[in-house]
């Protein structure tokens, strides 16, 4: 844990600089993240990208990430929290530098691939440096503030994209990383203070690497599935390979010492749902700027600048509701703010897909965005808090990382499969000009065709939202400490 002094003045002091380290970290990493999905175009236009390298610039970091999340919150607790925190930052700043320099495609996706594993030292470990120097009864106001900052990054994050894009030049992109990744390092250094490294302990590498593989072909069989079809042998190979592993996967965790996946996190109710929840949540919002900037592109002929611009609703209606939803924190119990904010944010998806069209008034569509991003903002602070507040004690990296892992595989089939069904309205030569925005330029038909697809996308995207607010009525109930303590009696 960290290491705070004993007066509750000093420790709040030192607790609002560690969250300002921390909600660096998250805007650093979400502005590199917000800033390519709108840019991604350029950068397919500049490779000459086909459909599957043009994905897998977006979901190499995803899958990467998601997979070494609970690995680096492990590291973290035998290491030093400190030590692994920084190291992202450093790591994750030279890839970025690298990734501007990329000679081809999949030079870039391989630099993609090392900003991942910094990525997750970096988001492994902020929530629960948070949680460790906040007094609990102020937890709920330092939690909205960090999750607040990620609408900075994805406000910052379009825009700046956008007109990176259409100026600079796509290396840009990455290198405007350089800069804030120095500062956001050399801050943290200055800040966090060094505390005592935790019982060494094995990790779990055949999870990991278990885990890794079944994520991969999961993620593989969706991300074929909409230009392959069902059938075909990649798409069967990789879903196959999908189920067989999952049952191992179960097997080796029940078995192992330390496992990546603590099953044993899903005996208590609240943590279960919560989980569960918030998976369906990172699900239903994480496609949504990608999908609608692929919107304001492909079918409304709009420039890279203009796409960007046109999103900033998503990050403004978070922006608003975190902070706002912080302080109520005090006066509102968590679970209820997470049922809410997943309510408005299957409201949000719902007003997109009954709108979606070539010609729908912008100001509908904005309206959509922003509802679901109020809704984003008051249910990630709730649940987050609700979460954090019921872990078990002992290994927080570790379950805190499992949590985050969770939400990331909700992000990566979230892309995986929203780009699957859009452009599986299209014909196989027409995927390409999808992803490089130019498809507004053919024809009208094409265009139809592709409509069909967004409201598929938002269709489901909003299926997932309203299952995830039932999951959020229903995580109430025995915490995982409560059942991990009743286990081991």
């Amino acid at each position: 844990m960290v290491a705070v002094t004993p007066h509750d003045d000093s420790r709040l002091r030192y607790a609002w600089k560690v969250c300002s380290v921390t909600s660096l970290g998250l805007v650093l990493i979400g502005i590199a993240g917000s800033t390519l999905n709108v840019a991604l175009p350029a950068v397919v236009r500049h490779f000459h990208a086909d459909a599957t390298e043009s994905g897998w610039i977006l979901l190499s970091f995803l899958l990467v990430n998601t997979a070494s999340l609970v690995f680096f919150g492990r590291v973290a607790d035998l290491l030093g929290r400190r030590e692994v925190y920084l190291a992202g930052f450093a790591l994750f700043t030279v890839a970025s530098l690298l990734a501007g320099l990329s000679p081809d495609v999949w030079f870039l996706i391989a630099m993609r691939v090392v900003q991942a594993v910094g990525a997750a030292m970096i988001l492994a470990n902020g929530t629960v440096i948070i949680t460790d120097a906040f007094p609990p009864e102020r937890l709920s106001q330092g939690m909205g503030v960090y999750i607040g900052t990620l609408s900075v990054a994805q406000l910052a994050g379009p825009t700046v994209g956008g007109l990176i894009a259409e100026t600079a030049g796509w290396q840009w992109i990455f290198w405007v990383n350089v800069p804030a990744g120095l500062i956001a390092l050399a801050w943290g250094a200055a800040i966090l203070r060094k505390v005592p490294r935790g019982p060494r302990q094995p990790v779990d590498g055949l999870g990991n690497v278990l885990l890794f593989a079944a994520l991969s072909a999961l993620l593989l069989a969706l991300s074929e599935t909409g230009s392959r079809g069902v059938g075909s042998p990649v798409v069967l190979a990789g879903a196959g390979v999908f189920a067989v592993l999952v049952p191992l996967i179960v097997l080796a965790e029940r078995r192992a010492a330390n496992p990546v996946l603590d099953l044993r996190l899903f005996g208590g109710r609240l943590l279960a749902y919560a989980n569960a929840a918030s998976f369906c949540n990172a699900l239903a919002r994480s496609a949504l700027i990608l999908v609608v900037a692929l919107y304001f592109q492909a079918a409304r002929g709009l420039d890279a600048f203009a796409a960007g611009l046109s999103v900033l609703p998503v990050p403004v209606g978070i922006g608003l509701a975190s902070p706002l939803v912080g302080l109520l924190g005090r006066r509102v119990s968590p679970y209820a703010l997470s049922i809410g904010g997943a309510t408005l944010s299957a409201l949000g998806l719902g007003t997109l897909t009954l709108t979606a069209g070539p010609g729908t008034p912008y100001w509908v569509t904005g309206i959509g965005l922003f509802v679901a991003g109020c809704g984003s903002g008051t249910f990630l602070t709730g649940n987050t808090t609700q979460v954090m507040r019921a872990l078990p004690s002992g290994s927080l990296g570790v379950v805190n990382g499992f949590r985050v892992m969770i939400m990331n595989v909700g992000i990566v089939i979230s892309v995986g499969l929203s780009l699957s069904v859009l452009t599986a309205s299209v014909g196989p030569e027409l995927r390409a000009q999808v992803y490089a925005g130019t498809l507004s330029r053919l024809s009208p038909v094409a265009v139809g065709q592709l409509m069909e697809g967004f409201q598929r996308a938002y269709g489901v995207l909003f299926a997932v939202a309203v299952a995830g607010a039932l999951l959020a009525a229903l995580a109430r109930g025995q915490s995982s400490a409560e059942s991990l303590d009743s286990t081991s009696r």
